[in-house]
Formats: C-alpha cells, structure tokens, sequence
C-alpha cells in the first residue's frame, strides 16, 4: 500500500532548519559584521572599558532588532526590483511577503522595546533611527546619493552603542559616525557596480549610474581617504593610545588592499573580497580599541 511519505521528527527539524538558514540569507544576516564592531567599539570607549553586561546584551538585542527590521524593509521595498536582478532574482523565495511583513514589525517593536530598557534618551531616538534605517530603502528612486543614506543608515549603530551606555551624545561617537559613513558609502559604491546595468535599466539612481564605473571607482577611494581621516579624529576626541592608532594601519593597509582589486575584472570575487577585507576593517576597529581600554585600564 502507497502513500503520502509522512514527517518524522528529524525531517521537521530538518525543514525548521533550512528555513531559518534561508531567513538568514534572506536579510544577509552575515552582513552585520559590518556596522556591529563600530557598535561595539564605541561601547567600549564610552564606558572606559568593558560595559556593564547588562547593558551590553540589550544594546547588542537592539541592534539585531533594528537591523532585522531593516532589511525585511528593504526586501518588502524591494521585491519587484529584485525578481528582476539576476544577482537578486532567488531572494523572494526564501520567505514569503507575509512573513517579511510580520518580522519588520515584531522586530520594530521589540527595537522600541529594548530601548525602553536602555535609558530614556535610546527610547527617544528609536524611532529616528528606525526612520533614518527605513528611508534608505526608497532612496535609489530619487538621489544618486542611496550610498551615502546607506552610510547614514549603518552610522546610527556607534550612536546607538554610546548612548547605550552612557545616556547621552557627544563628540566622539558623532566623529565616528561620520566615518561609518564614509567607509560605508565608499564600499557600496563598489559593490553596486555590479548592478550598473541593471540600475540603468530599471532607472534607478546611485552614484555608478551617475559617474560611470571608471569615476566611481576614484570616488570610493577617496571616501575611504576621508573615512580613515575621521577614524583618526575618533581616536584624537576619545583620548585613545597607541594601540588603537597600531589598528588603524592594519585599517589603512585593507583599504589600500581593497582598491588595489578594483582594478581585477571579476566583479563576483571582488565583492567576496571587499565583504572579507570591510570585515576585517570592523574587527580590527573593535580589536585595537578594546586593547586600549583593557591595556590602560
């Protein structure tokens, strides 16, 4: 007799499994390597050393909170364009419309909700930043400027961590913001030229469609000129020593490494390249102000 395969239990988990990799795939969950090391950085030299565990495990929930809603904003945002990218075309079957819908806003309020639990000035600002994160989506419409409020988007995270752990604003974190956006805007522009055509063709705007590849490519460089400026000017405000400045050549030698492969023609492994060499970059940064805070402590 023939029948309908039943589940066992190790197949369910199987099937759980698969669909929570490809939710992770879906929002590039590997991408926040990106923004959390200046997160944490900042952290760290706003509390002169390790932060109260507490206050680090909520920080470090609002973040993927606000990240996760983020990106299923973008993807809802997204959708059409996507399915017509061949780079893009496979997102939307890795979760449903629905399900995009119904994490964007969970992780919205649990964003909100985790900031209540932080200091009032956080629960203030959660809604700027969930703002500033959302509007990037639609930029491309409109400006060739999508990678600089991209950038803005990713520089509210340092902001985030120094309010976090010390209930108020200051100078240093608004000089590292401003690096995250420069450094973000700079890698984005090389990581959209492999969109150029595409871009083109859908009529959408960033700073490759308006500058041209050859051009772009001197632009990132010289953003990440400024970038690493204002990384020094960080380290200047926030009173940090030598073992953060030691980092910032290891920064230096893997932003003059990632413009050295622009100049390679495979635009696939270059951006395999640039995802690994801008991890560095923010794990160098947390490394080489962690050992400051710790050393001089």
């Amino acid at each position: 007799m023939t029948g309908a395969r039943h589940l066992e239990p190790g197949d369910t988990r199987k099937s759980a499994a698969k669909k929570g990799s490809d939710f992770l795939t879906f929002i590039r969950f590997s991408h926040t390597v990106f923004a959390l090391p200046f997160a944490l950085g900042a952290m760290v030299v706003a509390a002169q050393g390790l932060p109260a565990w507490h206050i680090f495990g909520i920080a470090i929930l609002a973040m993927i909170f606000a990240r996760t809603a983020a990106m299923t904003f973008n993807r809802l945002a997204d959708w059409e364009i996507d399915k017509r990218n061949p780079r893009t075309v496979g997102r939307h079957r890795l979760a449903s419309k629905k399900i995009a819908a119904l994490v964007c806003g969970v992780s919205s309020l649990l964003f909100v909700a985790v900031c209540a639990l932080l200091n009032p000035l956080c629960l203030m600002l959660s809604p700027v930043a969930l703002g500033i994160v959302f509007f990037y989506s639609f930029t491309k419409r409109f400006t060739p400027l999508a990678q600089f409020f991209l950038g803005l988007a990713l520089a509210v995270a340092p902001v985030g961590g120094w309010i976090a752990v010390t209930g108020q604003l200051d100078w240093a974190p608004i000089w590292l913001a401003a690096a995250v956006l420069f450094w973000v805007a700079g890698f984005d522009m090389v990581y959209a030229m492999q969109d150029y055509e595409v871009d083109q063709r859908e009529g959408l705007h960033s700073m490759v469609v308006a500058l041209g590849i050859s051009r772009a490519r001197t632009t990132a460089l010289l953003l990440h000129g400024v970038a690493f400026l204002l990384l020094l000017g960080f380290g200047w405000v926030a009173g940090l020593g030598g073992y953060f400045y030691a980092a910032l050549l290891g920064v230096a030698g893997l932003l003059v490494w990632e413009h050295h492969l622009t100049r390679r023609g495979d635009t696939r492994a270059l951006n395999q390249a640039f995802f690994q060499a801008n991890a560095a970059v923010g794990i160098l940064f947390v490394a080489g102000t962690l050992a400051d805070a710790l050393i001089k402590s």
